[in-house]
């Protein structure tokens, strides 16, 4: 559980379980590349990570959007020498309603961040450790909505399904690299992404009542995951979707 000489980029690292994420591998002593669309609030993460002696820099990007994928993949290897891991975590869901009801529009930016952007990401990573010749590992967070029927989020849902399809399909391709690519499936965590949910006392109060542990998850509870899967404590994982749910998808209630 050691990240020792690992250079990392954790998208989605201002807040919530991107922020979680990046401090659990700080502190793994990974050197990490954060990326968020705020300035302002990826600036203020970078900075509590460096107060506490972590080795991070930031860049503000869109991944949705190949060209800052370009700069962002420069500015690390420019600071860095080298690139070992990528977590995808940065996503969006624009609609929040029944299914049917999704304009095109919002399937569009859905698809953007949360399917193509995890690719772009992982695809320039690829390119950078085979030109190294060396391993390496992609962990991608998705959604236990990817893995089952998920009301009111279908077209957020469906893209993690995706996510998740992608993951075992890039484990098999990888795999004889020596590039693992896994995949995380939270539970209903309290973040300021899933205040929709977790405010909701109809909606929580479900989902909390089918929960054997009972409660909402908080970000750090998938911190670990991550930390696992991008470490050597994985070598022999890969193509696997470790859900961290506080049992939910198990439970017969």
């Amino acid at each position: 559980m050691e990240l020792e000489g690992k250079v990392a980029i954790v998208t989605g690292a201002s807040r919530g379980i991107g922020e979680a994420i990046a401090r659990a591998m700080a502190a793994a002593g990974a050197r990490l590349m954060l990326v968020a669309r705020k300035p302002d609030a990826l600036a203020e993460v970078i900075g509590s990570i460096h107060a506490d002696g972590g080795v991070v820099r930031g860049r503000p990007a869109h991944t949705g959007k190949p060209a800052d994928l370009d700069v962002l993949f420069a500015e690390t290897l420019a600071a860095y020498g080298q690139i070992d891991i990528v977590v995808n975590n940065a996503a969006t869901n624009v609609h929040f309603g029944p299914m049917v009801t999704a304009e095109a529009s919002q399937w569009d930016k859905n698809l953007e961040v949360n399917l193509k952007g995890y690719f772009e990401t992982s695809r320039r990573l690829v390119a950078h450790l085979t030109e190294r010749g060396a391993p390496g590992a992609i962990v991608n967070v998705a959604s236990v909505a990817g893995l089952g029927g998920s009301p009111l989020q279908g077209v957020y849902a469906a893209t993690k399904a995706a996510v998740i399809s992608m993951t075992q399909t890039l484990a098999v391709e990888l795999g004889p690299a020596g590039i693992r690519v896994n995949a995380i499936a939270p539970g209903l965590i309290r973040t300021r992404f899933s205040s929709a949910l977790v405010e909701s006392p109809d909606i929580s109060g479900r989902i909390v009542s089918r929960t054997p542990l009972g409660r909402v998850g908080e970000p750090q509870e998938i911190a670990g995951a991550a930390v696992f899967l991008a470490s050597d404590a994985a070598s022999f994982v890969t193509g696997h979707t470790l859900v961290v749910d506080g049992g939910l998808m198990v439970s017969a209630l």
